[in-house]
């Protein structure tokens, strides 16, 4: 009986700080909007925030190379040598390849 009335006047006497402390373990961890899972969230929305810019840079130069292409033959050749390595009858083609160091 003496250990009950010990965890009793331990509970009244930190009645405050322990409200404090299971009012942030729920709203640290166990909650469905804890704070964990909200930093988890603002770290996916920055990755795909930078996945959108990469995106969106990829279509305007994509689109500047296609009105470029469309617009001048010559652009169109260069485009269809260096990337497709297409050739006249006559040509050869060398492929050399750089080291990435």
């Amino acid at each position: 009986m003496s250990k009950l009335l010990e965890a009793w006047n331990f509970i009244r006497r930190y009645k405050y700080a322990i409200t404090i402390g299971v009012f942030l373990l729920i709203i640290g961890v166990l909650d469905e909007n804890s704070l964990i899972r909200r930093i988890s969230h603002r770290r996916e929305i920055y990755q795909l925030n930078s996945e959108i810019e990469r995106y969106r840079k990829q279509y305007e130069e994509d689109s500047r190379m296609l009105k470029e292409i469309t617009s001048n033959p010559k652009e169109l050749e260069k485009v269809a040598r260096e990337r497709y390595l297409m050739k006249k009858s006559n040509e050869d083609i060398y492929v050399f390849e750089e080291d990435l160091k």
